[in-house]
């Protein structure tokens, strides 16, 4: 895999609008460099016969089932309201015209 330059990082940080000074550009450029050579070596073990994944060990939703229960009746819903209309909570309008 090809080397990241010091060129490369300053175009990079130039793209996103960091300011680095030559210190840190040349520590990236090695950083960087590193990172790519460990990314290049799971490339070459990962086979065609080895599926991607997200997680090595399956993973179960240990939550409950999400079951209603105990709803409250409109007329319950809407008694502590400081306001309702038409069986709808009323609230202020935050939009002119809508």
């Amino acid at each position: 895999m090809s080397a990241i330059t010091r060129e490369d990082v300053a175009h990079l940080a130039r793209l996103a609008h960091i300011r680095m000074d030559e210190n840190e550009l040349a520590t990236m450029a090695g950083e960087l460099d590193v990172i790519m050579d460990a990314i290049a070596s799971v490339s070459e073990v990962a086979g065609q016969d080895v599926p991607p994944t997200s997680h090595p060990i399956p993973l179960k939703n240990v939550f409950r089932e999400d079951v209603p229960t105990g709803m409250l009746t409109q007329e319950q819903a809407l008694a502590m309201a400081p306001d309702a209309e038409d069986g709808q909570f009323k609230v202020p309008a935050i939009l002119d015209g809508e």
